[in-house]
């Protein structure tokens, strides 16, 4: 273990011991701020008893199917607009017009087209995963090298042939960068969506503790989707240098 993780270890544990020691001298409320020993006991019983595992599984799916359908689509399209100069210039302003709206004032409208529940948070996650891979996409495939694009086209290769052999393995960083973006939005946006029509899952959780008042559970909450959000992201790094290590192998060959 480096000594930077070990200092992130000790700066985290260090932060927990002087909430706990602050809220102990200052009596503050739970209601405000509960001590971490509170809400590390919430956290625990609601693993324990089975409460928390049902709305871990539902978020965990919904993070997880409006992640790949926003990062496909994002990547299509990307590749789509890279490639056809006219269609970028046309589509442009709109797509980026659909991501100036808050996603938050859009959940009535998915409410009213496609129902509470699944399908609607499922879009809502889409839509935000979706345009970081876009623009990600666009960027690392029109970042392959002048000289090297010439050189395909005085080889003869097409215009596929070009796209995957040269622009995708060039601009992969990039791209994966996006899906670094995206995984982490996608969890925001799969809570954001529970908020809205969500009957179980974390978010709808959240709102529930939030009626009751209890903001120990809350606090618990976040540890959740927290740990959710970092998992993912590793997950991701950890894809990424895989695939990046394969096309460097496959360079050397």
């Amino acid at each position: 273990m480096t000594a930077a993780r070990l200092a992130s270890i000790g700066l985290f544990l260090g932060l927990g011991l002087i909430w706990e020691i602050w809220v102990t001298i200052s009596g503050v409320s739970s209601l405000l701020v509960p001590a971490p020993s509170a809400v590390l006991a919430v956290l625990w019983q609601g693993l324990t008893d089975g409460f928390l595992w049902p709305h871990i599984r539902v978020t965990f799916a919904e993070t997880l199917l409006g992640f790949a359908l926003g990062s496909i689509i994002g990547f299509a399209f990307g590749v789509l607009l890279s490639e056809v100069d006219v269609l970028r210039r046309v589509l442009w302003p709109y797509i980026l017009a659909s991501q100036v709206v808050p996603k938050l004032a859009l959940g009535p409208i998915f409410i009213v087209w496609f129902g509470f529940g699944l399908t609607s948070i499922v879009i809502i996650t889409a839509l935000i995963c979706f345009f970081p891979l876009l623009e990600n996409t666009v960027t690392g495939l029109r970042s392959a090298p002048a000289d090297q694009r010439d050189l395909f086209r005085m080889l003869g290769a097409s215009r596929l042939q070009t796209l995957l052999r040269l622009k995708i393995p060039a601009g992969l960083p990039v791209i994966l960068a996006g899906v670094r973006v995206s995984v982490v939005l996608a969890i925001v946006g799969a809570v954001v969506g529970e908020f809205i029509s969500g009957g179980q899952g974390l978010g709808a959780s959240i709102i529930a503790a939030q009626g009751m008042m209890d903001t120990t559970l809350m606090f618990a909450l976040f540890i959740v989707i927290t740990v959710m959000g970092m998992l993912f992201y590793q997950l991701t790094i950890l894809a990424e240098r895989w695939l990046l290590r394969r096309r460097q192998t496959g360079d050397e060959i």
